[in-house]
């Protein structure tokens, strides 16, 4: 029923149709013929319905709006965003500052209820508030968009020694007016605050007092903090994470309550995309082993995570990440249907360890040798064009994709799947995409190899400019046959959501039972099949 707003935001519009609703709905006086309060009333009731049906536009209580939120520091008292919506029957004026959301009927019942108004006041501090949401109304059978009704704030209200749910809805049917107060609560209820502020606060916090760390958050989130708790494991234990190194395992376990728009991770360690289950798992101790990749260029260390996406996966993100300013569910499909428009293939050097080649190198990690990994001669070499590579430690559930993205590995079998999709047309290509949320072999295609590993190694072999072909303002390019990469001389990968740009080679290899999750293991997502609406 809740999802994120998708419409696009204009943060300058003024509080003029709020200020002018503000003076539309003044009491009126009781004075007069019995024929004339009547028509009074009338229009009041006129008034009130029309005011039900419109929207206003949120004012941005700041200097400077093209500044916004994260530029400027606010007292606890001033004002953030200010605009008005329908709380049970009436129209109020809501207040949202750094430590309470305040609202007040904006149209009094009576003449004389003016000064009552303080006493109307009403509010509830944000310290009680654990989510929000927006809220959408839909027909049965319906998984995304509906009508949008406004948002909702989910308080955590203290009866006795009871801790209970309490909503509170704030009605309007402005996408736009919704949209920044969606964005302006989770700025202020966001426990990180930033793109590495997690990795930031593992790195430099005692996790001796700690028996595990929870992640509320998307796929990215789960992945900043299992990388930090990670790379806090080696810097403990004295690793080089300049070098080709064997590494040593998380000291604490991770919990992931999912929050995102996909969830892989939550879905493959609990089997669907639910919050209580997976704080179930949490309170009642469910350890589940995971395996994780470590990506390398040059002998050093560049990331811990689960997934990786080279080609069109990160040729996509790339270009979303260029368009930030578009909301995200807008974002991600302008990018699809982009680079699905230029869709161009990779000249790529791929290399491989199968789990069958290896024995040796499986000896000398036990050896605390990793480093034999570069000359071991059981590496495969593949030379071509390709659409688009995939190496996934885990399996990837989705409601997209219900029987995974990598239907083939396990969350600890100690191995990876490589998924390398040859050079095809696009109505092909498109067609190997639709699979994934069927019961169709994905991967029964002539031009899609796939292979179960331990190492992998990719080489561009591509000179030439990238920016070009995803500009909105060039032209596209005349041949598909054409490869691309980075104008900057880097390669854009897809880390788990995350853009990693990467100047040469990169080595990928995965740890066995590396991380600890609170869950089970899953074989198939539990949610119903949701089909891309893009392509």
């Amino acid at each position: 029923m809740f999802e994120s707003p998708c419409k696009s935001i204009d943060v300058l519009n003024a509080w003029s149709e709020s200020q002018e609703e503000l003076r539309e709905t003044q009491p009126v006086s009781p004075r007069g013929t019995r024929k004339r309060v009547k028509a009074k009333k009338k229009k009041r009731k006129q008034q009130q319905q029309n005011e039900k049906r419109s929207v206003s536009a949120p004012q941005l209580c700041t200097d400077d709006a093209d500044k916004g939120r994260t530029e400027k520091k606010y007292r606890p008292d001033e004002p953030i965003v200010r605009g008005i919506f329908q709380i049970g029957k009436k129209s109020h004026d809501v207040v949202l500052t750094e430590t309470r959301v305040t609202w007040t009927p904006i149209q009094p019942e009576t003449p004389t209820a003016d000064r009552d108004v303080k006493k109307q006041e009403e509010y509830v501090e944000l310290k009680d508030v654990f989510a929000v949401k927006v809220k959408r109304r839909r027909s049965a059978g319906q998984q995304t968009g509906g009508t949008l009704l406004g948002i909702t704030l989910f308080q955590c209200k203290k009866k006795g020694v009871k801790l209970k749910e309490h909503a509170i809805h704030l009605s309007n049917l402005s996408a736009d007016h919704c949209e920044i107060w969606f964005k302006s609560l989770k700025e202020i209820l966001s426990v990180t605050k930033r793109k590495g502020h997690a990795l930031s606060i593992l790195k430099d916090c005692s996790l001796e007092d700690y028996d595990g760390v929870v992640c509320v958050g998307g796929d990215g989130s789960v992945a900043e903090v299992a990388h930090g708790l990670l790379l806090r494991a080696q810097m403990d234990a004295g690793r080089d994470t300049d070098s080709i190194f064997t590494p040593v395992q998380a000291a604490l376990p991770l919990g992931i309550i999912p929050a995102g728009s996909t969830d892989v991770v939550a879905c493959s360690v609990h089997g669907i995309r639910r919050a209580v289950t997976a704080a179930l798992h949490i309170i009642m101790g469910h350890h589940q082993p995971v395996d994780v990749c470590s990506f390398s260029s040059m002998g050093r260390l560049l990331r811990f995570g689960f997934s990786a996406m080279f080609g069109f996966g990160g040729r996509t993100l790339a270009l979303a990440e260029r368009h930030r300013w578009m909301p995200p569910s807008q974002r991600r499909e302008f990018a699809l249907i982009k680079t699905l428009a230029n869709l161009k293939p990779e000249d790529c050097e791929l290399s491989f360890i199968t789990s069958r080649g290896a024995e040796d190198q499986t000896k000398a990690e036990r050896n605390g040798d990793g480093g034999d990994i570069c000359e071991d001669g059981s590496w495969q070499t593949r030379q071509g064009l390709y659409l688009n590579i995939s190496i996934m430690a885990i399996p990837c559930l989705c409601s997209m994709a219900p029987r995974g993205l990598a239907p083939t590995t396990r969350l600890n079998n100690g191995s990876m799947a490589l998924i390398a999709v040859g050079n095809t047309s696009r109505s092909e290509f498109i067609k190997h995409l639709k699979r994934y949320s069927s019961t169709n072999n994905q991967f029964g295609f002539s031009f899609i190899e796939t292979h179960t590993v331990k190492a992998v190694k990719l080489r561009p072999r591509s000179q030439g400019s990238w920016a070009d072909d995803i500009s909105e303002e060039n032209e596209e390019c005349e041949s598909k046959m054409v490869p691309m990469i980075s104008s900057e001389g880097t390669y854009p990968w897809n880390i788990d959501g995350h853009l990693l740009e990467v100047p040469s080679e990169l080595l990928i290899r995965v740890h066995p039972q590396l991380l600890t999750l609170f869950g089970a293991d899953m074989e198939e997502a539990e949610e119903a099949p949701v089909k891309c609406s893009c392509i």
